[in-house]
């Protein structure tokens, strides 16, 4: 009987709805042996959940998700078995940290250029850890501005929105060297985002396989049978590791079951074997 594990979630300090505790408890509910907690571009939660996993008899896998300019598409790296301690990760999240203090007071602006007055407290409120969009839609919905988390982002927040300013992001190549300084492991997230097109994601993956990047999210919430089969064989050609993971963030992703994805995700134990013996094999 294969053990279940799921190796990208996100708790309250990015954008998830349960705390990094709460996640760890609903990991054993859900008869999880591992989990990762990949919060966006912040290892803040990782104290918290080691407590909380050690005493649950849960494993925990450190790690983020880290937000990347890859050709000007939005792309996401999961940095896993890099940890809060400094080091290289850490020091670029410092660096674009403050570049995304500065988007936000941007985008405050913004919205009150079209006469949506809000302040920044109004939306820190509504944030455990790092502040960004959701928090700033939370706080729209609060003062009825508008009607539904979904028309703020359409109207405002969204890449069309009126008050949309890009995020700073890291490039790949600078994402995978700062992990491998960290002895970590360069996984790419949710690559249907990128393409589902073959010949597509065969490039994106070759040309980030030349860079570094160590594993791809073959498992995942909204891959298809197909395209699951399609990255499994890539990965294998590639000399990837695969990785899976639901992305779980809790009531703000109605739908999406903590190991399970939308009911039918199952990412075996023997994937992190494999990605811990690769680490070892490097060290």
């Amino acid at each position: 009987m294969h053990q279940r594990i799921d190796l990208h979630t996100h708790s309250t300090v990015s954008d998830g709805t349960l705390t990094p505790a709460q996640l760890m408890r609903a990991a054993k509910d859900a008869g999880l042996c591992a989990i990762a907690l990949t919060d966006h571009d912040t290892f803040d939660g990782l104290p918290e959940a080691r407590a909380e996993a050690a005493a649950q008899g849960v494993e925990l896998v450190p790690g983020c998700e880290l937000s990347l300019d890859y050709c000007g598409l939005t792309t996401h790296l999961l940095a896993l078995f890099v940890d809060e301690r400094p080091g290289n990760v850490v020091g670029e999240l410092t660096r674009v940290k403050q570049a995304r203090i500065c988007r936000n007071e941007t985008m405050l602006e913004k919205l009150k250029a079209v006469g949506v007055h809000l302040r920044r407290e109004d939306v820190e409120r509504h944030a455990s850890g790092v502040v960004g969009r959701p928090h700033m839609a939370l706080a729209m919905l609060e003062a009825g501005v508008v009607r539904t988390f979904e028309e703020a982002f359409s109207r405002f927040l969204g890449t069309s929105g009126l008050a949309y300013v890009p995020k700073a992001k890291l490039t790949p190549s600078e994402a995978i060297r700062a992990i491998h300084a960290d002895h970590g492991l360069a996984v790419l997230a949710h690559p249907y985002l990128l393409s589902q097109r073959p010949r597509e994601i065969e490039a994106i993956l070759t040309e980030l396989a030349e860079i570094g990047l160590d594993g791809v999210e073959v498992y995942y919430t909204e891959h298809s049978d197909k395209y699951t089969a399609l990255l499994s064989s890539l990965a294998n050609r590639l000399k990837l590791l695969e990785s899976g993971g639901s992305d779980f963030h809790g009531e703000v992703k109605p739908g999406v079951t903590l190991g399970r994805g939308r009911g039918g995700l199952f990412v075996r134990r023997e994937l992190l074997d494999k990605m811990k013996e690769t680490i070892e094999a490097r060290s």
